[in-house]
């Protein structure tokens, strides 16, 4: 598989990061457990931003914590050792160690449902209003959840079934979801700086406007850089022709401007603040999608084109789901109408790239299907058409 400059660059950032961060996931609940206990990530968040800033929020998360510490503990340290996991996973497959690389996936994603488990045992037990940052942080960690288990199921399976191109896209988003958690941690300690003032809670509710988009954005430009094939065996055209792209770019315009406006009106400074976390990556994420489907189609790389192309339907289309999922919300889940917005808006690029992946995955899937079909003797196929007519009699 090849990878760019640019590419390796990249991974190795990830590899040290990740590396960096597995011992402060897994002893960042000990303080809960044992008052005074090490905690390397709250020591570190304390000298950059100030100790006030951490004792806060410590504060304000021992009872929510405390009623579900043990599947907390569990949660968090597993999702330490999955932070170590990722890479010997991407490596071994880089370096082709096959056997390795499915001892570790298997490891890998036992300890994906084990650590999911831990968290949705939280989740259960803690209503969305008592959730750190509020409901809103509720429903994007339950979200993540969902993206998470969903992920690393769908790749597996696509092992199982012999797609190698649909599973190292599954597990490259799922990792992606589970990046989440070191990259909120270093939006603990830059945003402040752009934000002087707020309290981490206050942080999150910024950081989760974006953070959807951000890591499955990256997941999507991994895969682009491993795959490097042209075509695909039985994908021709495309599944969005130009009035459906058309189409969606109308559709996420409207939508996106509404989102906008809602947020602007806001309490206080809060809304603008919301909105510039949503919209400044949102338009970078935009910008570089657009560029990667305008580069392919002039190369002749069909497949990357349509791979974009499909991915960038998506990601017109999140306004329009956040838009939905905010009167959901407000409507059977009882939120309330700024909750339900915030919630709607975070969710939005998560939720339309697992849908955008999927897409991806059938049309890989049919294309194997309708190669089968092309090799099948005539004979044979005008047989199967007749048991099928006996049937349908």
């Amino acid at each position: 598989m090849g990878v760019t400059r640019w590419g390796r660059v990249a991974a190795f950032a990830v590899i040290v990061g990740c590396v960096a961060y597995a011992p402060v996931a897994m002893t960042q609940l000990w303080p809960y457990a044992s008052p005074g206990a090490p905690a390397p990530g709250e020591w570190l968040m304390g000298r950059i931003v100030s100790p006030e800033y951490v004792a806060e929020a410590v504060r304000d998360r021992i009872g929510p914590y405390g009623r579900s510490l043990v599947p907390l503990i569990v949660h968090s340290v597993l999702g330490g050792l999955l932070m170590l996991l990722g890479p010997v996973q991407y490596l071994s497959a880089v370096r082709r160690r096959r056997r390795l690389h499915r001892v570790a996936g298997t490891v890998f994603a036992v300890t994906v449902y084990a650590s999911m488990a831990g968290a949705a045992l939280y989740l259960a037990r803690t209503a969305p209003e008592d959730a750190y940052s509020g409901a809103a942080f509720w429903v994007v960690l339950a979200t993540i959840l969902v993206g998470t288990v969903g992920s690393v199921t769908f790749g597996v399976l696509a092992a199982l079934a012999r797609f190698p191109d649909l599973h190292q896209r599954w597990m490259l988003l799922c990792y992606g979801f589970l990046l989440t958690a070191p990259l909120l941690r270093l939006e603990w300690g830059g945003l402040p700086r752009l934000f002087p003032g707020l309290s981490m809670a206050e942080i999150n509710r910024i950081a989760i406007m974006h953070l959807g988009s951000v890591v499955v954005f990256g997941a999507l430009l991994a895969s682009r850089a491993l795959d490097r094939r042209t075509t695909v065996p039985g994908v021709r055209g495309t599944w969005c022709p130009t009035p459906l792209f058309v189409a969606a770019h109308l559709a996420g315009a409207a939508a996106l401007v509404r989102l906008s406006l809602s947020l602007l009106d806001g309490p206080g400074a809060e809304g603008p603040r919301l909105l510039l976390g949503y919209l400044v990556p949102y338009a970078v994420t935009y910008a570089v999608m657009a560029a990667g489907h305008r580069r392919a189609g002039r190369r002749g790389a069909g497949w990357a084109r349509e791979e974009w192309r499909l991915h960038l339907v998506a990601l017109c289309l999140a306004p329009v789901f956040s838009a939905g999922a905010a009167f959901v919300l407000e409507r059977f889940v009882r939120l309330d109408a700024w909750t339900s917005l915030v919630a709607g808006v975070a969710i939005g690029c998560g939720v339309l790239a697992f849908a955008a992946t999927t897409v991806v995955s059938l049309r890989v899937m049919y294309g194997r299907e309708l190669l089968a079909r092309e090799a099948e003797p005539p004979a044979v196929a005008a047989a199967a058409a007749d048991e099928q007519e006996a049937g349908r009699r």
